[in-house]
């Protein structure tokens, strides 16, 4: 699957179960993008000591959660956003990676 159809399948997957938003809501949906990768950070930090990257827990309600699933939710945030917005988010992608290809190794040296 392409990402420009994973996204239609997200747009739509969120019109479905209301999750439509205004443009003056574009600041809480960015950091409800940044909570997810915070979820993230946290699980590694504390809770995946000995799992492998693509293993996962469920809480008493079957949720599903560890590192792999809240960067998961990061990208079904974003793809939701892009989706929104009309944004092409594989083209994006495409246009940027076409741009880091011609970047110098590490960017000339940086850290991260």
């Amino acid at each position: 699957m392409e990402l420009r159809q994973l996204q239609s399948e997200i747009g739509e997957w969120a019109q479905r179960k209301g999750w439509t938003f205004a443009d003056d809501e574009i600041p809480e949906k960015l950091m409800l993008v940044t909570t997810e990768l915070a979820e993230a950070m946290e699980d590694f930090r504390v809770n995946n000591h000995g799992m492998g990257w693509n293993e996962y827990r469920r809480d008493e309600k079957n949720k599903p959660y560890g590192f792999g699933i809240e960067i998961g939710d990061a990208l079904i945030r974003l793809l939701h956003l892009c989706d929104d917005l009309d944004i092409d988010a594989q083209a994006m992608v495409e246009i940027k990676m076409a741009y880091n290809e011609k970047r110098e190794y590490r960017h000339g040296g940086k850290r991260a």
